[in-house]
């Protein structure tokens, strides 16, 4: 006859098999926490997305050249400039995890790798890098620019785009045209990413009949006051400031002296300007979009965060070009 089996010897028997599947949930435990830390840190905190150029700066002049007229200075630098260089530069500088997509020439790629700032160069070799020249008062400046391989960033920035992993997304170029921007901004906030623009200054782009939509479908959009006017198609600032305050999502005003202010998406937010020595504000509006980002992104409310974006922009002013004023803390 076959023996029969006990209870015990059957519980016995299975107590291995029990270990053997608690070990392994365990492990899948540990595993599911691991990929949970991986993909923590393969998210940046901020992507910028746009125009970089090699910056020649005449600073510090008393004045601005009439017609005919030679100006000689020793106040002169070259550097990188750019919104989404000079944004990702001073957002590293002030703690986050960032990254840039652009046209980049050699000297950016290595600022950017000296910044410990991640890039994805869109240029190709054949293609000449973007080249500003810029002449700067204390009060005012002029540029005069060659767009290099900027006139077909856009679409290759769009190609890209969908596959990038952040918490926010800042553009900082001329959409061409904006109609299909609106669909990428939408599927990017589906995924859980905030984006912003900082379109510059383009009056072509004040007539594109999809500028509106495209504005308000991002999160945040920055203006200087001279673009504030422009893209609302008024003549002065205080119908254009209506204009924006009707906006669905929040608009960011900058008004150099006269500070910064925030209208639409149901709020109306204003901060003093920070005070400080003038030497260059090239680049200065640059600064202050990272510096409003970086405080965003770690939960500062609308007031906090204008205020500290005020005061990183001044604190780009104290030396010449975008990038060496930039500050690493702000009081």
């Amino acid at each position: 006859m076959r023996p029969t089996a006990t209870r015990a010897s059957l519980r016995d028997a299975a107590e291995p098999t029990h270990l053997c599947v608690s070990v392994s949930l365990w492990l899948i435990h540990l595993w599911l926490i691991h990929l949970r830390v991986l993909h923590n840190l393969c998210v940046l905190d901020l992507v910028t997305a746009g125009e970089a150029f090699d910056d020649f700066i005449f600073f510090d002049l008393d004045a601005l050249p009439q017609p005919g007229h030679e100006l000689k200075t020793n106040a002169f630098v070259r550097t990188v400039g750019g919104g989404a260089v000079i944004t990702a530069v001073a957002a590293a500088r002030l703690g986050l995890r960032c990254a840039v997509v652009s046209g980049l020439s050699a000297d950016a790629v290595q600022l950017l790798r000296r910044e410990r700032v991640s890039a994805q160069n869109v240029r190709r070799r054949d293609e000449a890098a973007a080249i500003t020249v810029a002449l700067s008062t204390r009060r005012d400046r002029r540029y005069v620019t060659f767009n290099g391989m900027n006139e077909r960033l856009s679409r290759r920035i769009r190609t890209i785009v969908p596959r990038l992993r952040a918490r926010h997304l800042h553009f900082a170029f001329y959409p061409r045209p904006c109609r299909p921007w609106i669909g990428v901004v939408e599927a990017l906030r589906r995924r859980g990413a905030s984006t912003s623009w900082d379109f510059g200054w383009n009056p072509a782009l004040a007539r594109d009949p999809h500028l509106r939509p495209l504005a308000a479908a991002v999160d945040y959009l920055f203006l200087n006051r001279d673009e504030a006017v422009l893209y609302a198609r008024q003549s002065r600032l205080v119908p254009a400031i209506d204009r924006w305050r009707r906006s669905p999502r929040p608009v960011v005003i900058k008004l150099g002296a006269d500070g910064s202010r925030v209208v639409g998406g149901g709020v109306d937010v204003r901060a003093p300007a920070a005070r400080t020595r003038v030497v260059d504000t090239t680049g200065a509006g640059d600064a202050f979009n990272a510096g409003f980002l970086v405080s965003i992104l770690r939960g500062d409310a609308l007031p906090r965060a204008l205020r500290f974006a005020n005061r990183v922009g001044a604190r780009s002013t104290r030396f010449a070009g975008g990038i060496d004023g930039l500050p690493e803390r702000v009081w």
